[in-house]
């Protein structure tokens, strides 16, 4: 392709889409960040360097062909760019949205690393599919041919939705089973609207289903549905369970008012629905009024801070007992939530909690980073008599994700994990089970939606390959 128009970085400065002010924003859950005009987004496009070697494309776990989309659209060709951008990405507009580009392809970028500031990639690539769906550029799932073989997915998360809609090009049945009322796993209900407006995982949902993918909710397996039940329905299974098995404080955390995060991310989401939650309208799981703390240092912990912000808690503290450039979560949710009023207590850790019928206060422990762990992350150390009271009425904890007890909660014992309970899978993600296959963070751990979305690609491709082998057979 020629490289008409490109090389702009020089003369034209990097530039976000306009961010709706935190007075404003701080009271609502629609999305922080406007939409790119179309001369913005050419104009961003432009700057790309396509250098050599595409750093931005070799860090994307999908491997998207960005310095081509980027090209194209710095072009005028937008459809073209939707194009090549949806080829290797089932769900563009929703990675366009969260991934954590200052951690993948935009902190890769060749003129980042020149100091002229990295390309927008994630905000043209939600650009390009907000266009193609207000276009009509996005087509409907009409496989060639109807096959007669049928796949069960578990669960409705990005893994199993990204294989659904592969395995439903290539005529497969497929059939998704998921606990949930609604499809998209944390999508749907672990992801605040102001990251991830609803609207928009509701639209692809929508689009799988007319699709053809059949979708089985409120359906718990080991309990409304064996597991042994969906394998014997299908000619193949896929676990995309996730991990949702929140990770404990070690001790004192039973008080009342102190609460696990997706319980509490669950809660704000279903309001947003306009459902009924009980525990939300009790005011156990509504921030509003109260003094909260929230432990942890991730992209869920973000996530929580921000929400309790929006539901009108008197004050938010986040604990978080290294610094702020050893903060797993990303830089640039930290800033967000700074600018909305976040208090970020840096190089602190709970000690314990106080209350007689619920929590009123935190006890807070000082830490200072001593010599490097295994990771080579610096290992907090506590810092002796440096401890003190933080006052609260609810404190979230946000400590990450650990797989549920699988075999034993499915009754089967040969579905061989880890030691950390994941799910062990070979390169073609086959686990030990016939014709069962896994992907996304019960194989993983607690990662990236983006990595769910390649696996679940990449499962749905060797399980072609492996329902095209019977017709081999036959044929020889």
């Amino acid at each position: 392709m020629a490289q008409q128009g490109m090389l702009q970085f020089v003369t034209r400065p990097r530039e976000m889409p306009e961010k709706r002010t935190p007075e404003h924003r701080s009271t609502d859950f629609a999305e922080i960040y406007r939409e790119y005009a179309a001369d913005k987004a050419r104009e961003q496009a432009s700057r790309c360097s396509q250098c050599g070697v595409p750093y931005c494309q070799v860090h994307c776990p999908l491997q998207n062909n960005i310095p081509d989309w980027l090209m194209l659209t710095a072009q005028g060709r937008l459809r073209d760019a939707y194009e090549l951008s949806q080829s290797t990405n089932t769900f563009p507009e929703i990675c366009g949205r969260i991934c954590p580009q200052d951690r993948l392809c935009e902190g890769s970028c060749v003129i980042e690393q020149a100091g002229h500031g990295t390309v927008t990639i994630g905000a043209i690539e939600k650009f390009l599919t907000d266009t193609a769906w207000d276009e009509g550029w996005v087509q409907p799932i009409h496989p060639a041919a109807e096959r007669p073989e049928s796949v069960g997915i578990i669960g409705a998360g990005p893994g199993g939705l990204a294989a659904a809609e592969a395995l439903r090009r290539a005529g497969v049945q497929v059939t998704v089973y998921d606990r949930y009322d609604r499809a998209g796993g944390l999508l749907t209900y672990g992801i605040p609207g102001f990251k991830l407006e609803k609207p928009v995982v509701m639209r692809r949902i929508a689009h799988l289903e007319d699709g053809g993918v059949q979708f089985v909710l409120n359906c718990t397996v080991g309990v409304d549905i064996s597991f042994q039940a969906i394998r014997g329905r299908h000619d193949a299974v896929l676990i995309a369970t996730g991990v949702y098995r929140a990770r404990e404080l070690e001790g004192g955390d039973e008080l009342p008012g102190i609460v696990a995060a997706l319980d509490y991310l669950t809660a704000s989401n279903r309001k947003g629905f306009d459902d009924a939650v009980p525990e939300f309208d009790s005011g156990v799981l509504d921030a509003q009024g109260k003094r909260v703390v929230v432990i942890g240092g991730g992209d869920t912990a973000m996530d929580c801070v921000r929400t309790a912000i929006r539901q009108g808690a008197q004050s938010v503290k986040l604990l978080y007992r290294r610094d702020r450039e050893n903060m797993p979560g990303s830089q640039r949710e930290v800033q967000n939530a700074e600018e909305e009023g976040v208090e970020f207590v840096w190089l602190a850790a709970p000690a314990g909690f106080g209350g007689a019928e619920r929590v009123t206060t935190v006890r807070v422990q000082r830490m200072r980073l001593g010599a490097p762990d295994a990771s080579g992350r610096r290992s907090p150390e506590l810092i002796e008599g440096a401890d003190y009271d933080e006052p609260a009425d609810l404190v979230i904890k946000a400590l990450g994700f650990e797989p549920e007890e699988l075999p034993m909660l499915w009754d089967e014992p040969a579905l061989t994990v880890t030691r950390w309970g994941t799910i062990r899978t070979d390169a073609t993600h086959a686990t030990s089970l016939p014709g069962t296959y896994a992907v996304g963070d019960i194989v993983r751990g607690a990662s990236l939606v983006v990595w769910a979305i390649r696996d679940g690609r990449e499962a749905a491709d060797a399980i072609l390959a492996e329902l095209a082998q019977p017709a081999m057979v036959a044929a020889q």
